[in-house]
This record gives C-alpha cells, sequence and structure tokens, in this order.
C-alpha cells in the first residue's frame, strides 16, 4: 500500500503536469517533473517506495526511450511487492512504448506477462485494452 501522504503529493503533481502538459507550458511542467523525480528518489530503497510513484514518472517523462528504464524500475518494484494491478497497468504501458519504439516483439512479450498478471486483478478495461493490443500485434 502506498503511504497516504505520498500518494496525495503524487496525484496532485499528475493532475498539474496534465494541465500544464496540454498547456505546452514548459515553465509549470519542468519543476512539477522534477519535484516528482525528486519524490521517487527521496522514497527509493525506504519503506515509503512504492510502484505507483514510479510508473507517474515514467507516464510523464517526455524521451520514449528514457521512460523504458522508469517503466522498468516500476515494474521490478511491483513484481517485489506481487502488486498484480501494477505489474500489468506498468506492462501495458512499457508495451505500447515499445510499440511506438517499433519493438514489436517485446512488446509482445510485455503483454503476455501483462496478461498473465492481470488475471488476477478487477479491472476489466485494462485486460481489454491489453487483449485489444495483443490481439493487434499479433494479428498483422
Amino acid at each position: 500500500m502506498i503511504n497516504t501522504k505520498i500518494y496525495k503529493a503524487v496525484y496532485e503533481l499528475a493532475e498539474r503536469l496534465m494541465k500544464a502538459a496540454a498547456k505546452d507550458d514548459r515553465e509549470a511542467f519542468d519543476p512539477l517533473y522534477a519535484e516528482l523525480q525528486a519524490i521517487c528518489t527521496d522514497n527509493e530503497n525506504t519503506d515509503k517506495d512504492h510502484p505507483e510513484q514510479w510508473e507517474t514518472l515514467a507516464d510523464f517523462t517526455e524521451e520514449l526511450e528514457d521512460a523504458l528504464p522508469i517503466y522498468q524500475k516500476a515494474l521490478e518494484k511491483a513484481i517485489a511487492k506481487n502488486s498484480k494491478d501494477h505489474m500489468a497497468s506498468i506492462g501495458f504501458s512499457m508495451a505500447t512504448l515499445q510499440v511506438q519504439l517499433g519493438q514489436t516483439d517485446d512488446a509482445i512479450e510485455r503483454l503476455q506477462h501483462a496478461k498473465a498478471s492481470a488475471d488476477g486483478i478487477e479491472d476489466d478495461e485494462l485486460k481489454a485494452e491489453i487483449d485489444q493490443l495483443l490481439e493487434t500485434l499479433t494479428t498483422n
């Protein structure tokens, strides 16, 4: 379970980052991103470390090549906690980036792992998204 104070800070930063990104407001986006990055770094390898904060950081990392290792870190933390929801969500996000980077085989493998993790969760929408992308990649 993510620390409530950290969850609120990450959630608030995510909302503010989305608004800044929507307005293409670099002056607002950059310091917010740095603040989120600091939360992740400050909590890393402590009892407050959680895959959700890393996943959120990866979500707002603009360079796809830079986002993948952050998602990988989030995935490793989710696996360590055996958090199926996060494993499925992070896996789907990673696969989506891998598709954009032309790494189709890696994306298919990541989706297969995400699908296996999703079997134990209640998020039917995420399950459908995983299935749909996997089907698209394996039928083309």
